[in-house]
């Protein structure tokens, strides 16, 4: 796994695959206007290492001009700005893990490759999204502003509709950001979980992004969502590092 993406790599891929509506460069920092479409949207990110008490306090003031709480998101390795933004008050959001894996090459067991050709009307690449699928993100709490994020998104994109039980159960996002397809917004129903809907959207997100020429699969999981680590452990991808967000108090 020595050629996987480094952070600065998949954090590329993230920014191009989950754009934000606007980036604005503020002093040593970047800021985002999210529109509504959560705090991977928003958030203002350190470019660099090097930063001053004033250029917080600039970064902050530009993120409340959009009417915006500020958020930073900052990334493991970045100790001065987590210990910048505590003594400020800003409260830890959604400690993050990136996962990934190469779509064609030996991965751990239990599966030989990551990428699997769905089975017949197991999974739907479509674009743009079906209705069914747009009320699945909705009802998982990915309305009309996220959705609005993946519109932005150039070619090669693709929503993934997954049925299990012969009804349509889960719903997924990916695109391309050159040789890294970025995974986002799996979304299953309440009453069709643990019958594999989850696999198919990530397996058949790799066989997708094969056949686009993406060499690896990567996606980002909050670590308390414990029922989908699990499952990428078991599909055999690797734990890379990680991030969390900063937000102000109040």
């Amino acid at each position: 796994m020595s050629d996987a993406p480094d952070l600065p790599r998949l954090f590329a891929a993230l920014d191009a695959t989950w754009p934000a509506a606007r980036r604005i460069a503020q002093g040593p920092f970047t800021l985002r206007e999210g529109q509504g479409g959560g705090q991977r949207v928003s958030a203002a990110t350190l470019d660099g290492e090097g930063f001053a008490p004033a250029d917080l306090a600039a970064a902050e003031h530009g993120m409340r001009a959009l009417g915006q709480v500020p958020c930073f998101r900052v990334a493991e390795g970045q100790e001065a700005l987590d210990a910048a933004l505590e003594a400020r008050g800003y409260g830890v959001s959604d400690p993050t893990v990136f996962y990934a894996a190469p779509v064609a090459a030996p991965v751990a067991a239990p599966v030989a490759t990551l990428a699997e050709e769905p089975g017949p009307v197991s999974l739907f690449p479509i674009w743009p999204p079906l209705a069914i699928t747009a009320d699945i993100w909705t009802a998982g709490g990915v309305g009309p502003a996220r959705q609005a994020v993946m519109a932005r998104v150039p070619a090669p994109r693709t929503s993934l509709l997954a049925r299990v039980s012969d009804r349509a159960a889960g719903a997924a996002f990916v695109a391309c950001d050159g040789p890294v397809a970025m995974l986002h917004a799996i979304e299953v129903l309440p009453g069709l979980r643990r019958r594999g809907a989850a696999r198919i959207l990530v397996t058949g997100a790799a066989w997708w992004a094969q056949a686009q020429g993406a060499a690896w699969l990567a996606l980002a999981v909050t670590r308390a969502n414990a029922p989908a680590r699990a499952l990428h452990d078991r599909l055999g991808m690797v734990r890379c590092a990680g991030y969390h967000y900063r937000v102000a108090p109040g």
